[in-house]
């Protein structure tokens, strides 16, 4: 079963370039993944330093067990507790519907 993931980030303004380098190259190796199906990130429009990334994985098991822990995630992982101001906040939501523009 699909499940997405948001998470909220609150970037540290001196970090606000390193958390954009490091991110985008997660995200453009999460892309290559059998079980991604989608990510969107967005920017607070009134705090440039607030990010939500929209995660869609087609099983949640197998993204705890075997994405998180891949190797392109790991300069990402030990960074963020030195770019974020506070921990990032995940939910996790299960998609019934998705609606695109055709």
């Amino acid at each position: 079963m699909a499940v997405t993931y948001l998470i909220e980030f609150r970037v540290r303004p001196a970090e606000h370039e390193r958390f954009l380098v490091l991110l985008n190259g997660v995200l453009d190796a999460m892309r290559g993944e059998e079980s991604f199906v989608s990510a969107t990130l967005h920017q607070d429009p009134e705090d440039a330093n607030r990010f939500l990334l929209h995660e869609t994985w087609r099983d949640h098991q197998e993204v705890v067990e075997v994405q998180l822990t891949r190797p392109y995630r790991a300069a990402w992982h030990a960074a963020l507790p030195g770019l974020l101001e506070a921990p990032r906040e995940v939910s996790i939501w299960t998609p019934i519907r998705t609606d695109r523009r055709a």
